[in-house]
């Protein structure tokens, strides 16, 4: 799909200066379940697919240039022509991303001095489209500035850079961006994607609201026979678990998981959301820039998934603990059991971490130590240890106590806060007064060609400085985000040691709102209150370290670091996110939290799966077109949604991989 034709030339209106220019309670599944999640699941995978096969379009056939400035284009990439009308001066053409921050700039292209007026040189360059770029061109003789200008390229266009004397004087140049051809809309298969998506998951929960009417399903009744209702009933509830209407036979009910008093439906939904997008997001989220991790300060949605899941970790930490501690289990017999959990989740990850099945049996010396369910193992420990040993009752009345106004979920939990607060102190302690060697104490940049390049190996300050010093650079993680933007040298690990800190913090938090579901488990209204609070709290913490700025903050939001503002940050997106849950999934149940529910009351097998198999057939293929972002958004959704309806069928059959 070609958005005009090669010979049209469009001036952009950006027009490069000389050099001084500046840089710019819920419907439960009533006892049975409404089993709408297969069909949910594969309404999802057909919607979203299609749309995003027939509707947006896919990768630009390439330019028809002459062998000498054909260049292969990749995703986010589009063709740059640069041409050189200053007679007998040659150009050098350097580039940075807007994105990138205090960057050096970095060569583009050199262009020799054209032959003749009507001949100028072309260059012929890629440039990348997913943020901003700023283009300084110089004269190469002398490396000064001839011009510099800051455009913001599109997917698969073709454009052209005219350097050239200005028509007002001969002595001052101009650069003159023009479009050959316009871009393709790349975004346009995701949002068509979302949207066909978030329109099916309405449409279904409105038509379970609708079924769980009784006028409505009376009328249904009277329109179809008797046998056909017998069917529906039977393929909605799925077994003869529950009291057949028709037959008269009334069977023992079977009580599902989500059924249990203790259980609560938004945190298992909150924790499939979290999977769910971990999953899409690690499978490639269709080679969109803003489903990977930001390369260093700031927020994309691939920053979201990991901290949320230690949040909500959190909550089921103390309301599973609760639950099993009331029913007579004793503490040492559940410490023995944390340990163990622990141990496995730190094996699992090292294992899933160090695949050897393309490069071959792995050296022990190069053996990554660090990774996700790493952190998750140690995470889980420290907070489950603290909630245990200092672990109390929760009160079952006593209104006054549980009142609006009562802090006895904060004041209750006092030495665990002074724990917490003691460990932030330490890194905070650590990140920004441990003399680092060869790097300012507290630095908190990226390194590499960050900070105009002063500071090339220090990437992650104090908090890569302990990794390499404690683990060493071959068991870290060896391609940081950082890298692919800031050109990073040296081993930097995002889910590293000092970082666990701040995880913990994040999990104790999810503790919170955990002792704010069960102290209050029937004020709805008490429990609405302190979510909203805590959300404002974090966010006000969170504007205050970063001075709402994305890099000049005193404290920027990383996700490498795990910052504390990144903590706050995210804390305070899941207190909202539960303040929304909660009364929509468990108070009125206005959405049962499918398809979400079902990985998330399996989520250790299905991130542990989705690891395993990423590379296996039906979860990845050959696509026709490898850098067009509509097939791998095809493929990467089709996985994600195999994911849950492999998560629906191991809960309808109650299987459950608990460690």
């Amino acid at each position: 799909m070609t958005g005009g034709s090669s010979a049209r030339r469009r001036r952009t209106g950006e027009r490069g200066s000389a050099a001084g220019t500046e840089e710019r309670g819920a419907p439960r599944e009533a006892a049975g379940g409404m089993g709408a999640g297969p069909a949910l699941a594969a309404l999802l995978l057909a919607g979203s697919v299609l749309s995003a096969t027939l509707l947006a379009p896919g990768r630009r056939a390439e330019p028809d240039l002459n062998e000498k400035r054909n260049v292969e284009l990749k995703t986010d990439e589009a063709l740059l022509l640069i041409h050189n009308e200053l007679l007998g001066t040659s150009l050098t053409v350097y580039w940075k991303s807007a994105y990138c921050y205090q960057c050096t700039f970095r060569p583009l292209a050199n262009v020799s001095h054209g032959g003749k007026p009507a001949k100028p040189s072309v260059a012929a360059v890629s440039v990348n489209t997913q943020h901003g770029s700023i283009l300084q061109v110089n004269y190469t003789s002398e490396e000064r500035a001839a011009c510099r200008l800051e455009y913001k390229f599109g997917e698969f266009g073709n454009y052209s850079l005219l350097v050239q004397h200005a028509s007002s004087g001969a002595s001052e140049i101009t650069c003159d961006l023009v479009v050959n051809e316009d871009p393709v809309d790349s975004n346009l298969p995701v949002s068509i994607a979302f949207l066909v998506g978030l329109s099916l998951i309405i449409a279904v929960s409105f038509l379970r609201l609708l079924l769980s009417l009784d006028d409505f399903s009376n009328w249904i009744s009277k329109a179809i026979t008797s046998r056909e209702t017998d069917r529906l009933i039977n393929s909605e509830l799925g077994s003869p678990s529950r009291a057949d209407p028709l037959s008269g036979d009334c069977q023992p009910e079977t009580r599902r998981p989500s059924a249990l008093p203790h259980r609560l439906r938004c945190v298992d939904t909150f924790r499939g959301i979290a999977l769910i997008l971990m999953v899409f997001v690690n499978y490639g989220g269709g080679k969109y820039w803003y489903f990977k991790h930001s390369s260093w300060n700031g927020l994309t949605v691939a920053d979201l998934v990991f901290p949320w899941f230690v949040f909500i970790m959190g909550s089921s930490v103390f309301l599973s603990m609760t639950n099993i501690l009331q029913r007579g289990c004793s503490k040492l017999k559940l410490l023995g059991k944390i340990a163990w959990r622990s141990f496995l989740l730190v094996c699992i990850g090292l294992i899933i971490v160090n695949p050897n099945y393309c490069l071959g049996p792995l050296s022990w010396d190069k053996v990554r130590i660090p990774g996700v369910l790493q952190r998750l193992g140690v995470t889980y420990f420290v907070v489950a240890v603290l909630e245990l040993l200092f672990w109390n009752p929760v009160p079952d009345s006593c209104t006054l106590e549980r009142s609006c106004f009562s802090l006895r979920d904060i004041t209750s939990s006092w030495p665990q806060w002074l724990v917490i607060l003691t460990l932030e102190s330490i890194w905070l302690a650590l990140t920004f007064f441990l003399p680092v060697p060869g790097c300012p104490t507290g630095y908190l940049g990226p390194g590499g060609i960050g900070d105009l390049g002063k500071y090339p190996h220090c990437t992650g300050g104090a908090a890569g400085y302990i990794d390499r010093l404690l683990l060493g650079d071959c068991h870290l993680y060896q391609h940081p985000s950082s890298a692919v933007l800031y050109h990073t040298e040296v081993a930097y690990d995002p889910e590293g040691l000092l970082g666990t800190i701040n995880s913990i913090v994040m999990a104790f938090l999810g503790v919170q709102a955990g002792k704010i579901l069960l102290y209050y488990k029937d004020q709805t209204k008490a429990i609405l209150m302190r979510f909203a609070a805590w959300c404002c709290i974090l966010g006000l913490v969170s504007i205050a370290l970063t001075k709402m700025s994305t890099n000049e903050g005193f404290i920027p939001i990383n996700k490498n670091l795990w910052s504390i503002s990144y903590v706050s940050t995210l804390s305070c997106f899941a207190f909202f996110i539960l303040l929304i849950l909660y009364p929509v999934v468990d108070v009125k149940g206005l959405w049962t939290g499918t398809p979400f529910f079902y990985p998330g009351m399996n989520s250790i097998l299905v991130y542990v799966g989705h690891e395993v198999f990423e590379n296996y057939f039906p979860f990845q293929w050959k696509l026709a077109d490898d850098q067009s972002h509509r097939e791998h958004l095809i493929q990467n959704i089709t996985a994600t949604a195999l994911w849950v309806l492999i998560a629906y069928i191991l809960y309808k059959k109650k299987i459950f991989w608990k460690i």
